[in-house]
């Protein structure tokens, strides 16, 4: 294959501390067509460390012959700092029949893994980002579905952010390229997460101006300062969200107008009706006195 195909994916492993010694897997995910998964052995593969390795997935269904070139990289997350260190290592090998499986049996120390000030371990919960390059691929590709513990990422100018949000992100940096020159975190998890504020916040501000209620407007305001002081360079944002209050203001106050003049107009309408049934009384009256008398009325 002549293009070389990278992609990182997030897994998200739950109850870590009560989980057996046993080896577990991942989701399988896809990369260049190809299906794959990671392997843990939470208790270590023979040693007092996490053991972690990429695995090319039903392996034993694939022909004879296969071979896949790839380099990856797999990274602890550290949960509660970007300060601190996210343990990392990074290889490249040649997987096959023989070796379907490559990686690391001493990716991090238990101790160190389980210690609670470490950030690794959070609400039970070990986040492993893999980064993923296909550098070459021998035998059939295959695919696969990806599932809720595997998340595929994509990285925009240094933001990790789902496939869906990429579009938007690029288009946004092509118009303003100065948005993140002074963004300050560097913790993956967080710059993920200001940027899907970001994203929010200007779809908050895509709605129609008669659904934005003043709490969207104040939480967007919010939302905006916290961006700001993060490091955003969002004056063309704020500008627009002045405009987006505006409308939304002058809806208001269009809506309530309109439903003073609706009111106006219904009583003005009852005071037409009351008009006209007196009206038709008077010349029913009117009528009556012209008409002269029978001879009944006489005799």
């Amino acid at each position: 294959m002549g293009k070389k195909i990278a992609k990182k994916i997030t897994w998200t492993i739950k109850n870590f501390s009560s989980l057996p010694p046993a080896k577990i897997y991942s989701d399988q995910f896809e990369v260049g067509g190809c299906k794959w998964c990671l392997l843990a052995y939470p208790k270590g593969n023979s040693v007092d460390f996490l053991s972690l390795y990429l695995e090319v997935a039903s392996y034993g269904s694939l022909p004879s012959g296969w071979r896949r070139h790839t380099r990856f990289i797999l990274t602890i997350v550290n949960q509660i700092s970007e300060i601190s260190s996210h343990p990392k290592k990074e290889t490249q090998h040649w997987l096959d029949e023989n070796s379907p499986n490559w990686g690391f049996p001493s990716m991090l120390p238990l101790n160190e893994l389980h210690a609670k000030d470490n950030g690794f371990m959070v609400n039970g919960e070990l986040k492993i980002v893999a980064e993923i390059h296909l550098l070459e691929v021998i035998g059939k590709l295959d695919v696969t579905e990806e599932t809720s513990t595997v998340t595929e990422t994509m990285d925009v100018n240094g933001f990790q952010l789902l496939p869906s949000q990429a579009k938007a992100v690029i288009c946004m940096f092509e118009r303003h390229p100065e948005i993140a020159t002074e963004f300050r975190p560097k913790n993956p998890n967080l710059r993920k997460g200001y940027m899907s504020l970001l994203l929010s916040l200007i779809e908050t501000m895509c709605q129609l101006p008669q659904e934005i209620s003043k709490d969207d407007l104040c939480e967007a305001y919010a939302a905006l300062g916290l961006m700001r002081d993060a490091g955003f360079k969002l004056d063309w944002l704020e500008k627009k969200l002045d405009e987006v209050s505006e409308k939304s203001e002058n809806e208001e106050a269009r809506e309530t107008q309109m439903k003073e003049m609706e009111e106006e107009l219904k009583n003005l309408k009852q005071k037409w009706l009351d008009m006209e049934a007196l009206v038709e009384k008077e010349k029913a009256k009117v009528s009556a006195a012209k008409a002269p008398l029978s001879f009944d009325d006489v005799v």
